[in-house]
């Protein structure tokens, strides 16, 4: 990581996971959802995770390697740090002639965290033209105001379900993708797989599934659920959960009246 000033900063900021490298892509990685850096700061990369976190991939395995983890963290610090000095070393970066013609994918792993950030990048894919970027998002409200209205022309975005947003979402106007159990359960639903090809989650039909990744203990937390059945089950239940601490305070504040009464009561008495 070069020196800029007493700051250390990552290079290069654009990386090849096995996945990317096999469709001639590039990626760029954030910690995933919410952690602690080194210097103390706490963050969340991903405001409207939902369910998701419970079984995000990028919480597994390689990306839980201490030098990965490293690299990820000094990504997000250089972006809460110094916004204009990372945009500045991307749109650079993104000068070199491999990337003409290439697809960047926005966020293996954390999401579009603030408008700041959400900009910056838009400003990024106006200034290359020649480069094409996509992302997943569940930052469905930033993108309604800041994207929909006027998205760089290369830039391709699916939103994804299992977060807080979900209810926003339309799968007949929006392209939308759902994390399923397993292949058989994507075609069952009618919907068609990204697994060949990631990009196909932008390029081919609007509604994208995804296979769920092979982890165990994610998957018996899934429980054969959809990433969007999930959702809307926890938000149920925390629904009905608020619902009954509100009875419980209705009753209590009805039988107050009665306990202030009878206290009365026991104090004329005794006078």
């Amino acid at each position: 990581m070069p020196a800029s000033g007493n700051v250390r900063r990552p290079s290069p900021l654009l990386t090849q996971n096995s996945e990317m490298r096999q469709i001639g892509a590039w990626n760029w990685s954030l910690p995933a959802w919410a952690g602690r850096l080194p210097d103390g700061r706490t963050f969340n990369t991903c405001p409207s995770a939902g369910i998701c976190a419970q079984a995000c991939y990028a919480r597994h395995g390689t990306y839980t390697w201490p030098v990965v983890r490293a690299k990820h963290q000094a990504n997000l610090m250089f972006v809460l740090d110094d916004l204009p000095g990372w945009e500045a070393a991307m749109l650079a970066e993104l000068e070199a002639a491999k990337f003409r013609g290439a697809w960047i994918r926005i966020h293996d792993a954390g999401d579009f965290f603030s408008s700041a950030y959400l900009q910056a990048w838009l400003r990024i894919c106006r200034a290359r033209p020649d480069t094409h970027f996509y992302a997943y998002t569940k930052e469905v409200a930033r993108f309604r105001l800041l994207v929909e209205p006027e998205p760089p022309p290369n830039f391709l975005w699916v939103y994804s379900y299992g977060g807080t947003q979900d209810a926003d979402l339309s799968p007949e106007s929006d392209r939308v993708a759902d994390v399923f159990p397993d292949e058989a359960a994507i075609a069952a639903a009618g919907w068609t797989s990204q697994e060949a090809n990631d990009l196909l989650a932008v390029l081919g039909p609007h509604l994208v599934g995804v296979p769920a990744n092979r982890i165990p203990r994610y998957l018996k937390r899934m429980a054969g659920r959809r990433f969007s059945e999930w959702q809307a089950e926890s938000e149920s239940e925390s629904a009905a959960r608020k619902n009954r601490r509100h009875l419980r305070l209705i009753v209590d504040e009805t039988n107050l009246p009665n306990r202030a009464s009878a206290k009365q009561f026991e104090h004329r008495r005794a006078a």
